[in-house]
Parts: structure tokens; C-alpha cells; sequence
């Protein structure tokens, strides 16, 4: 589990094709620090596995599944993901419940720079809708967010310099695609329900 605050951004170093998948290299600084192979690191929102670690790379594998629900099927050298390790009992929760199961990929419909933060709008799509609600959260690229506008094919977020700063969200533009996770109580509730 995760909390959806970002530690950092990495760059992909190299991809590999694999007869079932792909497998890459992430560079990272912080995040190495206190990792073992086996691990669950969050990549832009993606729960991933370590499989090989150096003082400053990460190396996972992206199974069809993976690829199916993230951008990560294009993904390229020099991309940057944002890394989240995964919680630890006594950690402080300081987002909401991040699983790091990607539901679907959106695209980055519109940015617009405020006087302190930024808008971004994003496509909503039709397998989520039932879970994103106003003022709720959600996850998008490993990152906790709280809706401020939701439409039924769209949401809009906030995003305050300092996330601005340490995530991805700064390289993304109109047209780009991001990993969306919806918060899993609304799923929970739905299968108890119906």
C-alpha cells in the first residue's frame, strides 16, 4: 500500500523487450537508499516488484497486464515516473489509500497556470466514472489528488507548486497520457451494494 505523496522522480535508463513483457531501468536517488529486491515500489502509480537494484537504479519487469493498463506499453529512455515506497507500519498517511493497481490511462486534456499552482483537466474514462466524485480523491501517476470538478467524461485537480516540483505532472501536456487509479472504498462499496 501507498499513500500517494511522491519521494521523487526517476528517469527510464533502458528498456528491454521481453517475449512476455518488457523490462526496465529506472534511475533514482532516494529511493534506492532503503530498498531490497522483492520490494513494492510505486512507478507513476504502477506497483511494481524489484528485481535488480544498484546505488542508483531500479530494475522492474512490466507484465501484459502492466502494459495493457498503463502507458507504459510506450513507455522510452529518458521518461521520467514518479517512486513512491510502499508504506511501512508507524508511517505517517499523508495522502489516502493508494493499492498501486492502474485502472486506466487518461489524457491530459488541458494545464493552466494559476497565479500559485496549476489546473489540470484530464479524460474521464467510462469504466471510472462511478468512482470519482467531487472534492474525492484520486490517483494519477502515483499521486494523491483531490478532484475540485468532475463532468461525465472529465476531472480537473489542483496541483500545488511543491507537487508541481517533485512529480511528473510538469513534463505532462495536452495530449499526454496518465495512470489513473480511483480511490478503491468507492469499489468496495459498489461490490457490497450491488
Amino acid at each position: 500500500m501507498f499513500t500517494g505523496l511522491v519521494e521523487e522522480t526517476g528517469k527510464i535508463r533502458e528498456v528491454r523487450e521481453t517475449g512476455e513483457g518488457k523490462r526496465i531501468t529506472v534511475e533514482a536517488e532516494e529511493v534506492v537508499e532503503d530498498v531490497s529486491k522483492g520490494d513494492s515500489i510505486s512507478v507513476s502509480g504502477a506497483c511494481l516488484t524489484v528485481e535488480e537494484f544498484s546505488d542508483s537504479t531500479l530494475d522492474f519487469f512490466l507484465a501484459e497486464e502492466t502494459l495493457d493498463k498503463t502507458w507504459f506499453s510506450d513507455i522510452s529512455e529518458e521518461d521520467e515516473v514518479n517512486l513512491e515506497r510502499s508504506l511501512k507500519a508507524g508511517d505517517r498517511m499523508g495522502g489516502h489509500q493508494v493499492q498501486g493497481h492502474v485502472e486506466a490511462v487518461a489524457e491530459v486534456l488541458e494545464v493552466e497556470e494559476l497565479e500559485e499552482g496549476w489546473n489540470m483537466s484530464f479524460g474521464l474514462p467510462e469504466s471510472m466514472s462511478n468512482y470519482v466524485v467531487e472534492k474525492g480523491f484520486i490517483t494519477v501517476e502515483g499521486i494523491s489528488l483531490t478532484t475540485t470538478e468532475v463532468t461525465e467524461d472529465s476531472f480537473c485537480v489542483t496541483i500545488i507548486p511543491e507537487t508541481w516540483e517533485v512529480t511528473n505532472l510538469s513534463e505532462k501536456e495536452e495530449g499526454d497520457e496518465v495512470n489513473l487509479e480511483s480511490d478503491p472504498i468507492g469499489r468496495y462499496v459498489e461490490k457490497m451494494v450491488g
